[in-house]
């Protein structure tokens, strides 16, 4: 979502709820698995301390330092995201550098939308567990209650949340504080666990613990969940209200409430703890705390998939998805985006997970694998950032990113440990839509490839009309092609047929460039080819969306009149034939058959009205 630009302060509330809502509910789970999931070890002073100790500077080293710090600075233009990111370093290299960039960006993007189903799920769930502390007859209720909530919230989502946006940063801010006042608690309980800000336990932890310590690094990764999310929303916000949250509110209440939940565990009698998030809660405020928990989730689920619909569009715009209904869901704020299929490919997904592993202690093994995975590729590309467009000597930039790299991937090991539990699942997912994302980008540029074979000239048509001129017939005929300079098919197949041409004929090109957006002054370009013919150039980031009937109505100041009422819009439609021999195997030229027959029409797309819209099909054999 993209709220309106206001103050630092109005920004700074509203990022709360979009940025910190998913990395705002890992104490939910957290400190739990760490000791009580799979792997975990034994609840004694020296783990605990050690435990809090590696949480800590988990915090410092991957959210606070990596991504507040260097990471948000890696913008495009203002922009964030793995897609963002990519679309920055790609035109920075060239050859197979080019190409290995391409391939992390784009499996970088696939995992994130693992990351949107188990979000939703884990939040969900691990909310609802505190009914089990208050009383283990209320533990049958979790998992169906859980559904009812998810399948709530996707049928939502049609709605948009313009009006409940609004309370997502005061819930959010109420959740923190809440978290915050838990924690002291729980640390006057114990004040010796304040020890564990020294790296020293960290070190025994792993000392003493040796491969089982190092297992444990998943479950502490945990606990930086989200923190990808700041960077992905960094267009939404700005870099100073994100920063704002983390350091003066988000970083300090979870990092008590860590330490709460640590001493909980050393002031109570072994075995009586089994859920230290909710334990620290007094009896008479913890059904609040389950409400609270709730609404914190299911926020923090809103954000993840409201990002998954921001995440689609920008594929679409950069060619490696086909075009999807799109609606958006406020008349005032452009990021207020809901799309459908995503919408219903979640849901199914989440839901059928939450059945699948039944709680977020189990979900919990497949969460790190998604988020570690793409924190590795976000590094290797800001690497190529700081060496290719900031400047930096290339011994600073390989230093800083072996540090993080070494963190990354000691997480990484950590959690691909538990690929057989659970971590299989977003990975099966990630190469599901990497395989479309790359399917769809090489099937239309083999199809490109063929249509500029068999284009006739544009310099042939153009001597052609001039030459024998055809009967013109009055109004504005407006062609849309993708191919800059040929002619389009739509147009040859016309005056085969018909025999007629328009008075005035526009060639319109949407082209898109890896940019999150174009100034306005930049937009269109005009170019006259003669007898009535303009080449009508439209350039769009891949954060905004095209608007053919806008475009036209720029015009005027090139001086073009395009009256919308005598205006007929001419369309080509492609039957993709699989048939011989190919670049891409048959079963690739399937899939990118079938996503073809189900992309949104070019019409639809490009907000061009129905009745105006005249569609010439073409055989092209694939």
């Amino acid at each position: 979502m993209q709220p309106e630009r206001s103050s630092t302060a109005a920004l700074t509330l509203l990022a709360l709820g979009v940025v910190y809502g998913d990395i705002g509910t890992s104490p939910l789970y957290a400190v739990r698995e760490c000791f009580f999931g799979l792997g975990g070890v034994p609840v004694t002073r020296e783990n605990v301390l050690g435990v809090l100790s590696l949480i800590f500077w988990t915090l410092v080293v991957v959210v606070s330092a990596k991504y507040h710090v260097y990471v948000i600075r890696a913008d495009n233009r203002g922009e964030g995201g793995i897609l963002a990111l990519m679309a920055l370093v790609r035109g920075a290299v060239t050859g197979q550098r080019q190409w290995i960039v391409v391939t992390l960006g784009l499996f970088g993007a696939a995992l994130l939308y693992g990351d949107g189903i188990i979000t939703p799920a884990i939040s969900v769930l691990g909310a609802f567990e505190g009914l089990e502390v208050a009383t283990p007859l209320l533990s049958h209720y979790v998992v169906p209650l859980s559904i009812a909530v998810l399948a709530a919230l996707f049928l939502f989502q049609r709605r948009g949340t313009a009006g409940v946006g609004r309370v997502f940063g005061p819930v959010i801010l109420v959740w923190f504080a809440t978290i915050a006042v838990l924690g002291i608690r729980g640390i006057l309980m114990e004040p010796a666990v304040l020890q564990a800000l020294s790296p020293v336990h960290a070190v025994r932890f792993f000392a003493a613990n040796g491969l089982p310590g190092f297992v444990v690094l998943g479950a502490v990764f945990l606990v930086a969940t989200g923190g990808e999310a700041l960077y992905a929303d960094l267009g939404h916000f700005g870099e100073r209200p994100i920063q704002i949250d983390w350091f003066a509110l988000v970083g300090p209440a979870l990092l008590l409430n860590y330490l709460g939940q640590g001493a909980l565990l050393l002031a109570s009698p072994p075995g009586t703890v089994r859920n230290p998030f909710y334990q620290l809660a007094p009896s008479w405020g913890l059904y609040p705390l389950v409400a609270l928990a709730t609404m914190a989730a299911i926020i923090a689920s809103q954000a993840i998939i409201s990002g998954a619909f921001s995440l689609t569009r920008q594929a679409v715009q950069l060619g490696y998805l086909p075009r999807v209904n799109i609606v958006h869901t406020s008349p005032r704020e452009i990021g207020q985006i809901y799309i459908p299929g995503v919408n219903w490919a979640l849901a199914v997904l989440t839901i059928g997970i939450v059945l699948v592993f039944r709680s977020s202690g189990a979900l919990a093994h497949a969460y790190g694998v998604a988020v570690t995975t793409t924190m590795v590729v976000t590094t290797a590309l800001a690497f190529v950032v700081t060496n290719k467009l900031w400047g930096w000597p290339l011994a600073a930039s390989v230093g800083l990113t072996a540090v993080f790299l070494f963190v990354d991937l000691a997480f990484f090991t950590a959690n691909a440990i538990k690929v057989e539990h659970g971590g299989w699942f977003p990975l099966l997912i990630a190469g599901a839509v990497y395989l479309i994302l790359t399917t769809w980008y090489r099937g239309r540029a083999l199809l490109r490839a063929h249509v500029h074979e068999s284009a006739v000239p544009l310099e042939i048509l153009l001597a052609d009309i001039a030459a024998d001129p055809p009967t013109r017939v009055p109004g504005t005929a407006v062609f849309l092609t993708p191919n800059v300079g040929q002619t389009p098919a739509a147009l040859v197949h016309n005056l085969a047929h018909n025999k007629v041409l328009h008075q005035q004929v526009l060639f319109v090109s949407v082209v898109s460039e890896e940019v999150p957006s174009v100034p306005a002054d930049g937009r269109v370009a005009v170019r006259e080819l003669g007898s009535g013919v303009y080449w009508v150039t439209a350039r769009y980031g891949f954060m905004e969306e095209p608007n053919v009937p806008d475009v036209l109505a720029r015009l005027g100041r090139h001086g073009l009149q395009v009256p919308p009422e005598a205006t007929t819009f001419v369309l080509g439609r492609e039957t993709l034939i699989v048939a011989g021999h190919s670049a891409l195997p048959a079963w690739r030229r399937h899939l990118f058959a079938l996503l073809s027959r189900n992309a949104v029409s070019a019409a639809a797309f490009f907000r061009i009205p129905p009745g105006q819209v005249l569609e010439v099909g073409t055989q092209v054999e694939l």
